[in-house]
């Protein structure tokens, strides 16, 4: 049985996950970092992404993140995120992004608003999903 490290997800309405995993990848704004149990402590910012917890059951649980903060400590991560979407949430808000993209084009801003950018990260999120699960 592996090592396990115990993990929290707080966003700003609520915490979205409590729990053990093995395996933690998130993504901060240097790159994706892979946490397991006894890693290095590090503060970091995220970038708007998805988060992956492995399971000792081969569970994996996905969220998307927007930014915020993940706290590494050797026994305990804690992602602190301004919005959290789990992944049964992403066709809705997949589908507010994409309005909210034709909308933008058609407006023809031109300037990366943060609405924008939040929106262009969810969608290369799902694109990255339907590939992996394509692959399987």
């Amino acid at each position: 049985m592996a090592l396990r490290i115990h993990i929290d997800i707080v966003s700003a309405e609520s915490s979205i996950f409590s729990g053990q995993a093995e395996r933690v990848i998130i993504p901060a704004i240097q790159g994706e970092i892979c946490a397991l149990a006894r890693h290095a402590p590090l503060l970091t910012s995220l970038k708007p992404g998805l988060v992956q917890l492995m399971t000792d059951s081969k569970v994996t649980y996905e969220f998307f993140v927007s930014s915020g903060f993940v706290e590494i400590q050797p026994h305990t991560i804690t992602i602190l995120a301004d919005t959290v979407l789990r992944s049964d949430e992403f066709d809705a808000a997949a589908a507010r992004a994409a309005r909210y993209l034709e909308t933008a084009v058609q407006d023809k801003k031109h300037k990366l608003d943060s609405e924008l950018a939040l929106s262009i990260a969810l969608l290369r999120v799902m694109d990255q999903l339907r590939q992996s699960h394509i692959k399987k």
